[in-house]
């Protein structure tokens, strides 16, 4: 998991990781309310969530400061993690 959020290239890895950890991700849902499906217990334990929160924060402040939605490059990545991208290729 990345660090710290310097770089477009830095939120789209952020994004991706946090997809392919399994999560249903929205940019706005908090990493501590995150609930293992199957198990029903927290996806993440109090120091991932909060690592995790304090990164999301960080790809919006770099998105906000270079005139980026955070909410678009985040639905971008996900589509394409997912092979949701060639499902909504005639929208």
């Amino acid at each position: 998991m990345i660090k710290t959020i310097d770089s477009l290239q830095d939120v789209k890895s952020f994004v991706s990781d946090i997809i392919n950890e399994g999560v249903n991700f929205h940019p706005d849902d908090d990493f501590n309310d995150m609930v293992n499906f199957e198990s029903k217990l927290p996806f993440y334990s109090k120091n991932e969530a909060t690592e995790r929160n304090k990164l999301n924060e960080q790809c919006f402040e770099y998105c906000e400061l270079n005139n980026m939605d955070y909410y678009s490059v985040a639905l971008k990545i996900f589509n394409e993690e997912t092979g949701l991208k060639d499902l909504n290729s005639n929208v």
